[in-house]
């Protein structure tokens, strides 16, 4: 049993950056691929992030490509997003997810075997 403990979320101004972590405990990471989802009042929760346990592209939604990085650390068990040139609109609470041996492209809420509390990251205009 994977436990995932996300941080790193917050107010900040648009135009402004922030860091998520993912702390994973009770198992290693290198054999899931790991994906930050964000869920929005009223939205689907969606991936926004998807990084391969193995070799593969990283994937992004096209929502947050060029200003959203995610990267691993498995020495460590640690996953990252990081955010920059934030808008209102990636207002959202955002979960970090676990898919045992997962594919990055297609990656949706049905395939993630664990899931993290969520973070809200709230951003003003």
């Amino acid at each position: 049993q994977v436990q995932l403990v996300e941080s790193g979320g917050g107010l900040v101004q648009a135009g402004g950056s922030l860091r998520l972590s993912c702390e994973a405990s009770g198992g290693t990471l290198n054999i899931y691929t790991m994906s930050w989802f964000r869920q929005a009042p009223g939205k689907e929760r969606d991936a926004v992030a998807v990084i391969p346990w193995s070799v593969g592209e990283t994937y992004y939604a096209d929502s947050v490509k060029g200003r959203f990085t995610i990267s691993r650390d498995n020495a460590k068990n640690m996953v990252y997003l990081h955010m920059s040139s934030l808008k209102p609109e990636d207002t959202a609470v955002y979960y970090c997810a676990a898919t045992r041996f997962g594919t990055t492209q297609g990656m949706g809420r049905n395939l993630v075997h664990y899931w993290g509390q969520g973070t809200q990251v709230t951003v003003s205009p």
